[in-house]
């Protein structure tokens, strides 16, 4: 089953009471952009911010770390999510931060959510309606169970450098993977996991706004051999390995455990063994 939505099926279905849709609009910190203000200005009628950024866990050094279940129940506790709920979510201009959305929601429990393919910016173009007003809330109820499968972490991706039954997947850059571009934050060494592989999250969208089709996804992997292995992805900071996530659910039916730390975390700890 496809992990999108279309933007023609959202406006058919705009008024559907058990839509849940959430503005996840996430840019680079060298952009210097503010979300909220972004969403203030104009986002699709119904939908709610879904600040990543505040809805992460606020005492890790490593950035927008995913937080503990309690932490997320209480910050997503307004947006009427229950049981016959189906969530939504986009991005303004790329699909980077609904995919990391996504991406949680399926880590917590909740399996019916989809990415709105081509977000905000095909939306506007289409002339489908948007606002600058914030929508009203009502409390959730549903109940959220944690699903580990859906991460992993720096003890248990050491432990699989040394079994090889996993095949490591890196979303950044290939300047940045080869360790030939310096790293965006600072004290990061350069390079990349031992063993992995590189697959820039953008060669898997359209021009970063929208998922590619299925057959050229697949076409993007079928080099590698993924039978009966644990399918791991970094980048460098957990948020486009989730791009990697999405394509390969939508596209292939596996399911991409994402290296929540990745390269902010393992290319700060000089412990750690890397690859150029």
């Amino acid at each position: 089953m496809s992990e999108l939505i279309s933007t023609n099926w959202l406006f058919k279905n705009l008024n559907n009471k058990n839509l849940v849709i959430f503005d996840c609009s996430w840019f680079l910190p060298s952009e210097k952009r503010n979300t909220e203000c972004y969403y203030k200005k104009i986002h699709i009628k119904g939908s709610h911010l879904f600040n990543i950024e505040k809805i992460s866990d606020q005492k890790n050094k490593f950035p927008h770390m995913i937080p503990d279940i309690n932490f997320f129940i209480n910050k997503i506790k307004n947006f009427n999510i229950h049981k016959k709920s189906k969530i939504i979510v986009y991005g303004s201009e790329n699909i980077l931060g609904p995919s990391r959305v996504w991406w949680m929601f399926k880590f917590f429990g909740f399996n019916n959510i989809y990415v709105l393919n081509g977000g905000l910016s095909k939306w506007i173009k289409e002339k489908k309606p948007t606002t600058h007003l914030k929508s009203k809330n009502k409390i959730s109820t549903y109940d959220f169970v944690i699903d580990h499968t859906w991460i992993t972490d720096k003890e248990n991706l050491l432990q699989s450098l040394k079994t090889k039954k996993n095949l490591i997947f890196d979303a950044r850059n290939k300047k940045r993977f080869n360790g030939n571009e310096k790293e965006p934050r600072k004290g990061l060494r350069t390079g990349h996991i031992p063993s992995s592989k590189n697959i820039f999250w953008k060669n898997l969208t359209n021009r970063g706004e929208s998922i590619l089709k299925k057959n050229l996804i697949k076409n993007k992997f079928k080099k590698y051999q993924m039978k009966d292995k644990t399918i791991i992805l970094s980048c460098g900071s957990g948020i486009s390995a989730c791009v990697l996530s999405l394509s390969l659910m939508h596209a292939l039916n596996i399911k991409g455990s994402v290296y929540d730390g990745s390269w902010a975390e393992w290319g700060l700890n000089k412990k750690l063994p890397i690859e150029k």
